[in-house]
């Protein structure tokens, strides 16, 4: 698809504006079925200027999640899906998706169903959605598929903040702290070295180590930065290798106290993004195929994937999932449960209801237990420092009295 930029006539007189097509010819016919007439329309050539650089999704969540309600609103209260659309690109306030539901908006007034349109825009609609969307149209239920991904995004994104919430406190007190520490050996402790030789003598250990250190520090700072580059680089490696990628998910899942944080967080995100499916009536084998996609990790993706060729051969998705590891038994049971009994889209949704209900938990607990222990590791760390100044001090002052 390419972006126009036209002038031309209607029936209000000069108007002009950009419009996404895929053809020159495209672009004309779309705008003279809008009752424009072009007087001049020039492709707008991608440029370093002009192309836009985003990473994963370029649209919020917030703005997603008011669209979908926005839409099933528009739905129920009987207007059309491309009177919807344009309504609803008018009023957006993210400028990707306003782009590509106006794109949208063209390709339904050509024929097309909302999803073959929305699948064009694959960075901002998801497998997911492209799927859940077109069961919709073969069901005749658009508005409840739509309040259904609303729900869906809307309680991912809350389980996504709670776990940045929950890591990124560590994190931020943890620069602090080193933050400081190069402070106190790169400013502080270099003025009292020339204190310490004048008075001679053999110092502490424990400021000989604090010396040391910062003499490193002042001569190899640069080391720190290398080492940061290096580990971003590194993990950014291991992240393209898919063998490296599944065992680094294997550490993660492990790693104590957050192990088991992200491990619920995963099967939270599974168990959802599977039950909204299996609610819209996406066949099973699909929506398996879609959920190894989008659970963001590879040790859970691997056994998702194998419950599909499980039920391929005609056994039940839970084998693969029975005594492994990262699947506990109230899983495998519930599920297990909803194959018997056919309600396998509500089973999910409860499993996924507890499992986000213990990631709020789960977080609390964390904030609750690193905050102190943060506190501690930093005033030990000062109180090390402080220390090795302050002893020859005392004896540099014991010497003078």
């Amino acid at each position: 698809m390419a972006r126009f930029k036209y002038s031309g006539r209607d029936r209000r007189g000069k108007t002009s504006g950009k419009i996404v097509a895929g053809s020159k010819r495209e672009a004309m016919e779309k705008l003279r079925a809008d009752g424009i007439r072009t007087t001049e329309i020039v492709e707008i050539q991608e440029s370093v200027y002009t192309k836009e650089i985003t990473l994963g999704n370029p649209v919020k969540f917030q703005h997603l999640v008011i669209y979908l309600r926005q839409f099933a609103t528009l739905i129920k209260a009987g207007v059309t899906i491309v009177d919807s659309t344009k309504i609803l690109a008018a009023q957006t306030e993210s400028k990707p998706l306003r782009k590509a539901l106006l794109d949208i908006e063209h390709e339904l007034r050509d024929g097309n169903p909302l999803s073959d349109a929305a699948e064009k825009h694959p960075k901002i609609f998801s497998p997911m959605f492209i799927n859940m969307i077109r069961a919709g149209e073969a069901s005749g239920n658009m508005d409840e598929t739509l309040e259904r991904l609303a729900d869906h995004f809307e309680k991912q994104h809350n389980t996504r903040q709670k776990i940045i919430s929950a890591l990124s406190y560590p994190a931020v007190i943890g620069v602090i702290a080193i933050g400081v520490v190069i402070f106190l050996l790169v400013s502080v402790v270099p003025t009292f070295v020339q204190m310490f030789e004048d008075f001679g003598g053999e110092l502490p250990a424990i400021t000989q180590f604090v010396l040391n250190s910062s003499q490193f520090m002042q001569s190899f700072w640069w080391l720190i930065i290398l080492l940061g580059i290096g580990l971003m680089l590194a993990i950014t490696a291991v992240k393209k290798n898919k063998k490296a990628n599944y065992y680094l998910d294997v550490f993660i899942l492990k790693v104590p106290i957050f192990g088991k944080l992200l491990q619920k967080a995963a099967l939270a995100r599974m168990t959802r993004t599977l039950s909204s499916l299996v609610a819209s009536s996406v066949p099973i084998l699909n929506a398996l195929t879609i959920v190894g996609k989008v659970v963001e990790n590879d040790v859970i993706s691997k056994v998702i994937l194998e419950s599909r060729s499980s039920l391929e051969k005609g056994q039940s998705m839970t084998d693969p999932m029975k005594g492994h590891w990262a699947f506990p038994p109230l899983v495998v049971q519930m599920i297990s449960i909803g194959e018997e009994t056919g309600s396998l889209d509500s089973m999910l949704g409860k499993v996924a209801d507890f499992y986000e209900k213990e990631v709020e938990n789960g977080t609390d607990q964390i904030k609750a237990l690193i905050e102190p222990l943060m506190i501690v590791f930093l005033a030990g760390v000062v109180g090390v420092i402080v220390t090795s100044i302050m002893v020859p001090m005392f004896e540099i002052f014991n010497h003078v009295g």
